[in-house]
């Protein structure tokens, strides 16, 4: 059974959206990150993706003490991410709680320090982040856009022993038409060994399904649930099913 990983964007203490990583198409969601992560957790799902889009943006973290929050008042396990750039984030986002790291801009440009926080922390606790548009890789909170091949990149971590890689296609994103069900199949051929995070356009049922056939690890999930196109007791029944 696929897992299912609800996420939560964090801007200004609000939960938000962006579509296709555009700032100029924000959604702002009612309920505070607590009311909102609680109601994930009623719904019997396990893992929390937590996004520090201020972090994203500016280069370190900027809400640590909304992970501490909810690792404190919930039973998720949190997998930061947003800013992580030096030892001491990492170790700070530990401390405040997390479970697990995801990692894309600090992958990209100091891969010998990603390469060692994989050894330091262990691959079970350290993801990396490769988010694409057209096929490159795209950091600082997608706002960057480099030539880096997302293949490629993902090849040098893989020869390395990476277990776990988080892929987001921007350019579905937000838009709920749908994962890029062709880049995750072309993705798993070519790296059998590797568990993989699905994300964005995720719109239904049938698309964790499909995903879930595809033989992934994982699908990370927001706007869809935020806006009632998939909703939590589609989930829970889901798990029921799988159990």
């Amino acid at each position: 059974m696929i897992q299912i990983i609800p996420a939560i964007t964090i801007k200004e203490g609000k939960v938000v959206k962006w579509e296709q990583g555009n700032a100029g198409k924000e959604h702002v969601y009612e309920g505070s990150p607590l009311d909102v992560a609680k109601r994930f957790e009623d719904a019997g799902l396990e893992v929390l993706h937590l996004v520090d889009l201020e972090g994203s943006m500016k280069g370190s973290p900027r809400n640590f003490h909304i992970c501490e929050m909810l690792a404190g008042h919930t039973k998720l396990k949190i997998d930061f991410t947003g800013g992580i750039n030096t030892d001491g984030d990492i170790t700070q986002a530990f401390e405040f709680g997390a479970s697990y790291i995801t990692v894309a801009s600090t992958a990209l440009l100091n891969k010998n320090l990603f390469s060692t926080w994989v050894l330091s922390y262990g691959r079970e606790k350290i993801t990396l982040g490769a988010d694409t548009l057209s096929d490159n890789i795209v950091i600082k909170g997608w706002q960057k856009s480099t030539n880096v091949n997302l293949f490629e990149h993902i090849r040098y971590f893989y020869n390395q022993g990476l277990k776990y890689v988080k892929t987001t296609d921007v350019a579905r994103d937000g838009l709920m038409e749908g994962p890029s069900f062709e880049l995750y199949k072309k993705i798993q051929e070519g790296f059998p060994n590797l568990s993989i995070l699905a994300s964005g356009g995720v719109r239904s049922i049938d698309d964790i399904k499909k995903l879930q056939d595809l033989g992934l690890f994982a699908v990370i999930i927001s706007r869809a649930l935020y806006e009632g196109k998939l909703h939590l007791k589609e989930i829970e029944n889901l798990l029921i099913q799988k159990s």
